[in-house]
């Protein structure tokens, strides 16, 4: 009786001490804060031992494990041609299933043992291969072996969804990322995505904290025309001016190949035609290298209605500013394109990516990972009613758009509303905003120094539970990145 009690009373107390870290974890101040609370967690739960535990119906743990203990007896017996075959053989983030995102909904930190460990390992032969000396494997050979490397394991691209006002989410995002060296060198955005994309694809390095530290830098990025400038202008219920002025001043005449060089960041902006039975397009240093990216910025924000459609400019040979494809105009990038990857993987060599969604009309339909891939009886339904609801939804437009084709503005609408609907709004990891209503009303407000720094905060948050599952996506890329730059410093230097 008296062991019953103590049983009880210990869980309790269990219970009480778990309750008071999480309400901990939702108040932390930054990421080492949040990381230590969660760290406390997991070793109060069941987590642990699930961490421990080989078996899981999402990755292979003997192809790990196998491979595992095969790199270490290679590279500690110092057989090189073995251990570099291994490599070869198996240089994916995703082998064997380690990366899939259920693999990280039981821990806050971290994923399986064995997959941290093997993840580890390869870095460490990836370094022990970088640390040979030359008699027993040249440099020319190291820089082929690493450049096949870096080839065959591909490079991440961030997202960035449109929001307006609720776009400054996405510099916490940045913030959070740019602080634990996971900031990838592939970038997308559109409509507020797009500006903040932008902003760091065309800054120095070194001056990224202005970025994300400065409270005013979006204070004048939106203003809403007042009732009388409405009836004046009716082309919009926002002024673009106020943006206009903003982009020119932060981003000067920089084209996207001109940003390239300057920033070494791959720069992606998304916009969409006026007219809607054309495709989007993804302007970058590839496909429209001389466009100047406040104007494409300027598009992209144009949010039908909101905003009044944009011409592209561009700056030819002579340093002058002409049309970008005659008179096309163009509309914001999230109606028709918000996550741009197939078009991204093609150009960039893109193995995963992650998506900043603040988009108030995507985030409340969103799923955590939990929601998206279980697969018990009781998920059904949901999945059954949201995948006929958006071929419901797909099917009313489709049939309403070919009997108002006399009324363009109403079938442009409707046009835009089916892209909307239409459109895939997941990453492979994904950072989303939690609104309530008080986010809805900051739509129609100017950006503040109070609203930025809310906003931002939550970007931060959201973020932090992702970065252990980022970082194993990386760890081996962030490797190879940094033995080629090693590699070239080397060069440069001989």
């Amino acid at each position: 009786m008296l062991d019953l009690m103590s049983k009880y009373r210990s869980n309790i107390q269990q219970s009480f001490k778990i309750k008071k870290l999480e309400h901990q974890l939702v108040r932390a101040q930054n990421y080492a804060q949040w990381q230590h609370i969660a760290s406390e967690l997991d070793q109060c739960t069941d987590a642990m031992a699930w961490k421990h535990d080989l078996q899981s119906p999402y990755f292979n743990a003997e192809v790990i494990l196998s491979r595992l203990n095969a790199l270490k007896q290679h590279r500690t017996q110092h057989h090189i041609s073995a251990v570099i075959h291994l490599l070869r053989e198996g240089l994916s983030y995703d082998i064997a299933n380690i990366c899939h995102p259920m693999l990280f909904s039981v821990t806050r930190l971290g994923t399986k043992q064995v997959i941290e460990e093997y993840v580890a390992e390869v870095s460490e032969c990836l370094r022990y291969i970088h640390l040979l000396p030359d008699s027993e494997m040249s440099f020319i050979k190291k820089q082929q072996f690493f450049e096949t490397c870096q080839t065959a394991y591909g490079q991440p691209a961030l997202m960035f969804s449109g929001g307006a006002t609720l776009g400054l989410f996405h510099s916490g995002v940045c913030k959070a990322l740019k602080e634990q060296d996971l900031l990838p060198n592939v970038l997308s955005g559109s409509s507020a995505g797009a500006v903040m994309a932008a902003l760091l694809g065309t800054i120095d390095a070194n001056n990224l904290d202005l970025l994300t530290q400065s409270e005013n830098l979006f204070s004048d990025v939106f203003q809403f025309k007042s009732f009388r400038m409405l009836l004046k202008e009716p082309t919009g219920f926002t002024s673009n001016e106020a943006l206009k002025k903003f982009l020119i001043a932060h981003l000067g005449d920089l084209t996207f190949s001109e940003a390239y060089e300057k920033s070494g960041l791959h720069l992606n902006i998304a916009v969409a035609p006026y007219d809607a039975t054309q495709k989007p397009q993804l302007l970058n240093q590839y496909t429209s290298p001389d466009v100047l990216i406040w104007s494409a910025v300027l598009a992209s924000c144009a949010v039908p209605i909101l905003f009044a459609p944009i011409k592209l400019l561009a700056k030819r040979y002579d340093g002058q500013h002409v049309a970008f494809l005659g008179d096309t105009q163009w509309v914001d990038g999230s109606v028709r394109s918000d996550f741009p990857q197939e078009k991204m993987a093609r150009l960039y060599n893109m193995n995963y990516s992650i998506a900043s969604q603040a988009n108030p009309h995507v985030v409340p339909f969103m799923q955590t990972d939990v929601e998206r891939y279980r697969q018990d009886l009781l998920s059904w339904p949901e999945r059954i009613v949201r995948q006929q609801g958006k071929l419901l939804a797909k099917g009313v437009m489709d049939f309403t758009r070919e009997r108002v084709a006399a009324v363009p503005q109403m079938r442009r609408l409707l046009d835009h509303g089916y892209g909307i609907v239409d459109q895939h709004y997941y990453g492979d990891i994904n950072i989303i905003g939690q609104y309530s209503l008080r986010h809805y009303r900051y739509l129609l407000q100017n950006p503040s120094a109070e609203i930025f720094k809310e906003l931002q905060k939550e970007g931060e948050r959201a973020t932090w539970p992702k970065l252990s599952m980022i970082e194993m996506y990386a760890r081996v890329g962030k490797t190879i990145e940094h033995i080629m730059d090693d590699l070239k410093r080397q060069q440069y230097m001989s």
